[in-house]
């Protein structure tokens, strides 16, 4: 019997393993399903860097006049509620300079809008629907395939299956046989059929730390594995807001997939506990609290900046009559660069006093992690941030590109060459040993693992062992 090499001749050393020919086997498996998504994650994440950064998340920068004497916050609320029809203001967004026009997020008739209002006189100088944001657009392919929750779960599979293509594809680049590691990082044969070879091998070892971390912090926002494994688990907890809480989950201010907080989405809102507005105005006074007409966007707004929020943040407005101002700044949803300044406040709607605080001190492990992976995952931490992760999705890009052209040019004519088994083949115990550590930490992924066992298993021998049939 003789077992062809990958280089197409016979085999010898490495090549002829059980355990390598098995990896290689299941590493083109994992190929299969990873690389279309691959490509498309690598591409809709270089529109949304620069959605991020030439624009930003709330869409282009509207440039004003410097206010010297600004309309009143609750009047330029009121335009951008009637550039709208149906029109209701959910959130400010208070802008980085004092030459750009304020954002308000407007629910309508058709969706949300975005509306950018010039200060100084409450014109509005730009109505736009959320989802015509180049970031937005492109966030919504990047997270779901614009399939809803079906598209988020095949995401969440090619994400595990990417973690597989990633450990199979480390150990058969593993240096051995000879070979050192500088010449397995250093690419040797640039001319005929090892070219594609060695440019795929060395760029999947160089970025693979990286593609690892993207990988996980990108699973952390996913369906399953995500919401209902891990954030579940590093939820803020209640206690930390040393307030009553609402049944309303922190999950009701996301105005895109995911502004708030990774640690916060599932956290219940804190509640604005008795409606004084209703409270003659007596009771008030011995009470030292403020009518409810007193309580409003410009109030709340001078309280923000009165305990040092700066630059930009923005309040999102309270749902409900017992909902609460929110104020907030945090790099998640691209308001500053420094995840460690995270920053929630919330404020009573009638009284206008300090409910509860949250910074990124109070957040747990997990919580921490995600409030720095996912700035860094999405470039919000600087340009230097942006440019690495340009590169980033340049280098997944050719990696997949690559694989499947290293493929195309080293099957046999004619046929689909997925890489064959010795004959007798026996999956080895630390493949199945893996496999089922995988299944069980990434439920998704295990499911799909399982069905190609099942077709590996009932494929005849003749297509999937060598010198078989």
């Amino acid at each position: 019997m003789t077992i062809i090499s990958s280089e197409g001749a016979p085999a010898t050393g490495r090549a002829s393993t059980l355990l390598y020919r098995t990896v290689w086997r299941w590493h083109f498996y994992a190929g299969l399903v990873v690389v279309p998504f691959f490509i498309v994650l690598a591409l809709t994440g270089m529109v949304m860097l620069y959605g991020n950064s030439v624009e930003t998340m709330l869409g282009p920068r509207h440039f004003v006049a410097v206010p010297t004497a600004p309309i009143a916050l609750v009047d330029q609320a009121a335009a951008a509620a009637a550039a709208v029809p149906g029109g209701s203001v959910t959130m400010f967004v208070q802008p980085p300079e004092a030459d750009l026009a304020n954002k308000f997020m407007v629910a309508g008739e058709d969706g949300p809008h975005i509306v950018a209002i010039d200060p100084n006189d409450a014109s509005v100088v730009a109505q736009y629907r959320q989802d015509s944001v180049l970031f937005t657009w492109a966030s919504k392919i990047h997270g779901t395939l614009l399939l809803g929750d079906f598209g988020d779960r095949l995401l969440e599979i090619a994400a595990g299956l990417g973690i597989v293509l990633l450990l199979t594809g480390l150990y058969m680049w593993w240096p051995r046989n000879g070979r050192s590691l500088k010449q397995a990082l250093v690419p040797k044969r640039l001319k005929g059929r090892g070219f594609w070879r060695e440019l795929h091998m060395s760029a999947g070892a160089y970025f693979a730390v990286v593609m690892l971390f993207f990988l996980i912090s990108g699973l952390s926002w996913t369906g399953v594995w995500g919401t209902q494994l891990v954030q579940a688990w590093n939820t803020l907890p209640a206690e930390k807001f040393s307030a009553p809480l609402s049944d309303v989950t922190h999950a009701s201010l996301n105005h895109g997939d995911h502004d708030v907080p990774w640690t916060l989405e599932q956290a219940p809102m804190p509640l604005s506990e008795h409606d004084h507005s209703a409270m003659g105005m007596e009771s008030m006074a011995g009470m030292d609290m403020a009518p409810a007409s007193d309580v409003n966007l410009d109030t709340v707004a001078t309280t923000a900046r009165d305990i040092g929020f700066t630059g930009q943040f923005r309040i999102n407005l309270p749902a409900g009559e017992s909902g609460v101002f929110t104020i907030s700044s945090d790099s998640n949803s691209g308001d500053s660069a420094n995840p460690f300044g995270d920053r929630t406040v919330y404020i009573d709607r009638y009284s206008g006093a300090i409910i509860s605080e949250v910074t990124y001190a109070d957040y747990g492990l997990g919580g921490k992690a995600m409030a720095t992976g996912i700035a860094l995952h999405q470039g919000n931490l600087g340009w230097w941030n942006i440019a690495l992760n340009l590169v980033f999705c340049a280098a997944i890009a050719f990696i997949a590109v690559s694989g499947v052209v290293m493929w195309w040019k080293r099957r046999p004519r004619g046929k689909f060459a997925a890489p064959p088994y010795p004959r007798q083949y026996r999956a080895p115990w630390p493949v199945i040993a893996i496999a089922i550590v995988v299944c069980l930490a990434f439920p998704l992924t295990g499911a799909a693992i399982a069905v190609f066992a099942l077709i590996d298993v009932l494929l005849p021998a003749r297509f999937k062992q060598a010198g078989a049939g």
